[in-house]
């Protein structure tokens, strides 16, 4: 019951994070006067819609997106561009462009897109994956600085009296523990190792290791009360150790750690998005080979969504806490993937409008300067055959991603 609830509450929040996405671009279009006939959360047949002012809202069948759309798209062809083929058809850009325009109701011309500033598209099209992005970063400032992360504290769970071992005898394989011979016992708070102030389980590790073999003053706080040691260290299982284990409990941070674990989050999603189609091509391999699935490999909605199931079902020792931060962690980190994956500069993809936008900006530029004309907007619907082939490849992918993830899942257990 709670695997299915993980998987719920993961569309639940892929909706939301879709919804909040289209608002991103709606809601400026609409400042800007731009005529916006539909705003739809899924894709397919439509469940439920309602029409208020101009706009038709609804949902659809198929909960894997949305869109909004926006009249007036593309422009009429400047002057000199070829609207049929060799064969006398009109032209897939042709097709784009009478279509945008037909959506305009009469007397309504002024209020299609292509007729805004730069600034005004780039405001409308980066408007929803910047919602994405504050979506994420409002996300992780409640799991850091509202409820905490469980991670290791400087205060002490146990201090063994033999390393690796809970027995009290000792051997050469579970030599005696430096810590618990010099005095330190679970419950200890660390506040000073080797002259080095520990605020955090980090730095005690990098003041044991920085003191090397020979015995260092340590000063921790038991019952209230300052007390200091002398503790060495040995060589155990390959590495440096005292014999000690740290206490886990959740921790809050502030705004620093919230911009540090943002910043991770984009840059290892951006250098995913940077090799996607390798990562894709990887995929394939594992699914139709004998290899196992990568634990690192990319993963579908389906994918988030079997991972949330786990989260949410009984573990031994996981609270219903953790539970709730790790499912808020994945739902930040789906919606810092919306963020880099629209800006992606492809159409149909935000960053492909983005892409268009700016294009514009600098051939209006570009004339201005040397004191040409000015081009107009661009011609973006030239575009529309690059935009049927990402298209297609997009939903190969996506179909490839939903199949490795059924029939080869990656698993947290």
């Amino acid at each position: 019951m709670s695997y299915l609830i993980g998987i719920l509450l993961t569309i639940i929040a892929l909706m939301i994070s879709v919804a909040f996405h289209e608002l991103g671009h709606m809601i400026p279009a609409k400042k800007f006067g731009v005529y916006v006939p539909q705003y739809m959360v899924g894709f397919g047949p439509t469940i439920y819609s309602k029409q208020i002012g101009e706009t038709e809202y609804g949902v659809k069948a198929i909960l894997l997106g949305g869109y909004v759309r926006l009249a007036g798209m593309f422009g009429p062809a400047h002057e000199g561009t070829r609207k049929v083929n060799r064969k006398g058809q009109i032209t897939l850009a042709e097709e784009a462009r009478q279509a945008s325009l037909e959506e305009l109701p009469p007397g309504r011309e002024d209020q299609a897109f292509y007729k805004l500033s730069v600034p005004k598209k780039l405001t409308v099209m980066l408007g929803g994956p910047v919602v994405n992005l504050l979506m994420s970063i409002v996300l992780f400032a409640i799991i850091i600085m509202g409820v905490g992360i469980t991670m290791p504290t400087t205060t002490l769970a146990n201090v063994p009296a033999c390393m690796g071992t809970e027995s009290t005898t000792c051997s050469d394989e579970a030599p005696p523990s430096p810590a618990y011979e010099a005095g330190l016992r679970g419950g200890d708070t660390i506040v000073e190792w080797n002259g080095r102030a520990t605020k955090s389980w980090n730095d005690v590790v990098e003041a044991i290791d920085s003191a090397g073999t020979k015995p260092a003053p340590v000063t921790v706080e038991r019952d209230g009360q300052l007390k200091e040691f002398e503790v060495g260290t040995i060589e155990f299982e390959g590495r440096s150790v005292a014999g000690i284990q740290s206490q886990v409990a959740p921790v809050r941070g502030g705004v620093a750690e919230v911009a540090d674990i943002s910043w991770q989050t984009f840059s290892a999603t951006a250098q995913i998005i940077l090799v996607l189609p390798k990562a894709v091509w990887s995929v394939g391999e594992q699914l139709f080979t004998d290899q196992e699935r990568d634990p690192n490999s990319v993963l579908s909605i389906v994918g988030v969504g079997r991972l949330a199931g786990e989260v949410s079902s009984e573990g031994e020792g996981v609270t219903v806490g953790d539970r709730a931060v790790m499912l808020l962690s994945l739902w930040a980190s789906l919606n810092m993937a919306l963020f880099v994956f629209n800006l992606i500069p492809l159409p149909p993809l935000d960053g492909g409008h983005v892409a268009g936008a700016i294009w514009e900006g600098l051939r209006r530029t570009f004339n201005r300067i040397t004191g040409r004309p000015d081009p107009g907007p661009a011609d973006t619907a030239r575009l529309v055959p690059l935009t049927q082939v990402v298209f297609v490849l997009l939903l190969a992918m996506t179909i490839l991603l939903i199949a490795a993830d059924i029939i080869k899942p990656i698993s947290l257990l």
